[in-house]
């Protein structure tokens, strides 16, 4: 079939994209301000990107339009629609469907469905589980909201049977949002996938332009959970959950039909004995493999935990998982090092991470400092651009997700709240500016040899990354 996709370049659409492509359909899409590494992946399968949502594009004569959720039926100003091309699909009675609903019906059925859900974690959980596989010799699909360093593209189809389930079909690992899955479907994205083997990462409250509270999101990962097989002649579905997490006890004491595996918490399944860059595998308190690779962070040994145990239950042992993390390198835009310049006294390098969750920044950056010496120092340079972060909902939050900086600059611009006064808890410690050139000239002016220049944001930050390492190289 040939399907035209609004809005392909997010993470979740672009990765359909290139899944439509890989199993022989054709496939155009749209998109406003479009920027790597998606852009570039899809260019790389030679999808044709259109540029807006004009009504125009009805002349393609697609056999499907697949909408993205940034898609809504918003009017401007001046009374025209901001998604013309919707609004006259709806006028000619074309047929629309939602990316979740589409990878439902055209790629998941007949496959064991891996989904990794939790507020944070998700795209870096996802891709471990997919490389462990990869590494077993299984395969597997996968969909990662990101690009996975180990693979270079964020999704393709797979396709080995797995042999410790024959009859359930290949293997297929998804990131699973809780993110709403249309203007036209109110319910989160992950309750479309049906996972046999389900991973609850963690659970805080976030999204707020969508979730009222906690309470509400809880509601949603139990829609979730009660997706999940029980026994059955295939065997077991599971459920993998994070022992640390007060929200996902309340998640499952809703009611759950599936096998429970922990991980995390001091009396689990799946425990860990170590520091995150080095540390033993305890399968019931037994020693079951080590993981010694490059990342770092509590969080990553969390994730690794949630990988591992999520691995078993599709016949992969804790230590060949163990062995195969050693080899993962990662997501992009996951700590990743995007330059590093030498100047008299020392180096300066810049980092590009995705983290814009408070509880995510301070991972990211209490990560980053277990790995430097006394003397180093990090520079956080962040961007609260999700809708979460513009509503203000979390800016108490924030000195205490920034506590390891030695110092914070905060690009304001578009902010709904005053980030001076949200910070001035940290004093001289913290700096703010309303565009991205301000906040670069900041930076600059405190920067010094032996500086770490981790650049925060769920956007594209107005390039600053390049701007930052530009300026080092002249300085």
């Amino acid at each position: 079939m040939h399907i035209h996709i609004l809005g392909i370049c997010g993470t979740f659409m672009g990765g359909l994209a290139a899944l439509a492509r890989e199993a022989g359909h054709k496939v155009t899409g749209c998109d406003a301000g479009v920027y790597p590494p998606m852009s570039d992946q899809l260019r790389a399968l030679g999808i044709e990107l259109i540029e807006g949502f004009g009504a125009e594009q009805l002349d393609l004569k697609p056999d499907m339009f697949v909408v993205g959720n940034l898609v809504s039926r918003q009017h401007l100003a001046d009374g025209t629609p901001k998604f013309p091309l919707m609004e006259a699909i709806l006028d000619a009675g074309l047929p629309y469907t939602s990316g979740p609903q589409w990878m439902a019906e055209h790629v998941l059925q007949g496959r064991h469905v891996i989904a990794v859900a939790g507020t944070h974690g998700k795209t870096t959980t996802t891709a471990m589980i997919t490389w462990i596989l990869e590494c077993a010799g299984l395969k597997p699909g996968f969909l990662v909201g990101g690009v996975p360093m180990n693979f270079e593209v964020s999704a393709r189809l797979g396709g080995n049977a797995n042999p410790a389930t024959p009859s359930i079909g290949p293997c297929f690992v998804i990131e699973a949002d809780e993110y709403d899955t249309a203007f036209f479907d109110k319910r989160s994205k992950f309750v479309h996938y049906r996972p046999r083997t389900a991973v609850l990462n963690n659970l805080e409250f976030d999204h707020a332009d969508i979730f009222d509270s906690l309470a509400n999101i809880e509601r949603q990962f139990h829609h979730l959970v009660r997706t999940v097989p029980g026994k059955g002649p295939h065997g077991s579905g599971r459920v993998v959950v994070n022992g640390l997490e007060e929200s996902l006890a309340r998640v499952l004491h809703q009611g759950c039909w599936s096998e429970v595996r922990s991980f995390g918490a001091a009396v689990s399944d799946f425990t860990a004995s170590g520091e995150p860059h080095d540390f033993e595998v305890l399968h019931h308190g037994k020693p079951a493999g080590r993981v010694q690779w490059a990342l770092t962070g509590m969080h990553n040994q969390l994730n690794a935990l949630a990988a591992i145990a999520a691995a078993e239950h599709v016949g992969v042992s804790p230590e060949v998982a163990a062995q195969a993390l050693g080899s993962f390198e990662n997501v992009k835009r996951r700590m990743e090092i995007r330059g590093q310049v030498a100047i008299e006294g020392g180096n300066i390098t810049v980092y590009d991470d995705f983290a814009h969750h408070p509880t995510a920044i301070r991972t990211t950056v209490d990560g980053l400092r277990r790995r430097l010496g006394p003397h180093e120092r990090i520079l956080a340079i962040f961007e609260p651009r999700s809708n979460t972060m513009k509503l203000g909902a979390m800016k108490a939050q924030l000195p205490w997700s920034l506590e390891q900086a030695d110092l914070a600059f905060c690009h304001s611009g578009g902010l709904g709240w005053d980030a001076q006064e949200a910070l001035a808890v940290m004093g001289d410690k913290a700096r703010v500016a309303p565009n991205v050139d301000d906040l670069v000239t900041q930076a600059m002016t405190e920067a010094r040899p032996g500086d770490h220049l981790l650049c925060m944001s769920n956007g594209s930050f107005g390039g600053i990354h390049l701007k930052l390492l530009k300026l080092l190289q002249n300085k």
